[in-house]
């Protein structure tokens, strides 16, 4: 469906607005689920007013100080990790090409255990995770450029540089001392406990500065996901575009795992359950960025509640699930 507006022409797919509605009702849910469930429950009225300033000191204190910061950095971190994972996915033409798979995420880790040996505080672990993405982003980039960057070799590096990466990281936290490896070890496992608004607002700077960007290139995106060959007949500016998105994806990655860690499989698993949603014949940004969010956020929840009073890190859960899917996945293909 075509709609007008003035000179500029959108098209519109019923199915996908219905599912990017439908997130967004879930997505709410289970927010409300997780600012008003736990130790202390909270009804709603007083979540709606502590949120305002008008609750009680105990509401205000558990809510918005508490709950409030955990739950909004987790929802813009699945998000960011949600739509990274969308960008790679069309670029390399493949449902493996996200982050997790290609060493963004590993090169991250890197920079955030380097930054731990280190001695660095939370900051210093975070702008080490968000530099070891790119610098790892650059050279992968550029090994696998030969006259331009083809998708399935970009998969290819990225795979032998995340294995690489790994190696390292393990023979860093070898080397660390038993409290810097403890300190990395969790670190990268990928949690959201003890998150405050400081770890959310770089992720919201983040969004709200490559959405736009991330929206200039999604049809010049959909045309290369056909060739480059046709997208230079259509008049796409092929390498400007793949840069450009590529360069989004990296920031994105970097800055999700620079506030929460490594949280696996919610940039691979997002994109193509939004995909298969909204029947989409390429992956879809928005829906995979609100598909993102609400994976993390209930993944969170579930891993406060499932064996309360203990809480696990949201990236053990994700891990279980993410493998589950990710077997499923190349099962179905295989067939």
């Amino acid at each position: 469906m075509n709609v007008r507006v003035g000179a500029w022409s959108v098209r519109l797919a019923p199915r996908a607005l219905l599912v990017t509605a439908i997130l967004l009702a879930v997505g709410f849910g289970v927010t409300v689920a997780a600012l008003s469930t736990g130790e202390f429950t909270v009804p709603v009225p007083d979540i709606v007013n502590a949120l305002f300033g008008q609750g009680t000191p105990v509401a205000e204190l558990i809510v918005s100080k508490l709950r409030a910061p955990r739950v909004v950095t987790g929802l813009l971190v699945g998000a960011a990790f949600g739509l990274s994972g969308a960008i790679f996915q069309s670029l390399t033409r493949n449902p493996l090409g996200s982050p997790d798979f290609i060493g963004f995420t590993a090169g991250a880790s890197t920079g955030g255990i380097i930054a731990v040996v280190a001695g660095g505080s939370a900051m210093t672990i975070a702008g080490g995770a968000l530099a070891g993405c790119v610098v790892t982003a650059v050279l992968v980039y550029a090994l696998a450029y030969r006259g331009g960057v083809q998708g399935y070799r970009l998969v290819l590096v990225g795979i032998g540089a995340n294995a690489l990466l790994l190696a390292v990281n393990s023979y860093l936290l070898t080397r660390a001392n038993i409290n810097d490896a403890a300190t990395a070890g969790a670190w990268l496992t990928g949690s959201l406990g003890g998150r405050g608004w400081d770890h959310a607002q770089p992720v919201a700077l983040a969004l709200l500065v490559l959405l736009p960007l991330c929206a200039a290139v999604a049809r010049p995106m959909r045309m290369l996901e056909m060739g480059d060959d046709a997208a230079k007949a259509m008049g796409i500016r092929v390498e400007l575009v793949r840069a450009t998105a590529i360069t989004a994806g990296v920031l994105l990655a970097g800055v999700a795992t620079a506030a929460a860690g490594p949280v696996i499989f919610v940039a691979l698993a997002a994109p193509q359950l939004a995909r298969r949603l909204t029947r989409s014949p390429g992956v879809t940004m928005a829906a995979s960025a609100l598909m993102g969010a609400v994976l993390l956020t209930a993944a969170d929840l579930a891993a406060q509640r499932l064996l309360a009073p203990t809480q696990l890190p949201v990236g053990v859960l994700t891990a279980a699930i993410g493998g589950t899917y990710l077997v499923l996945l190349l099962r179905k293909d295989r067939h």
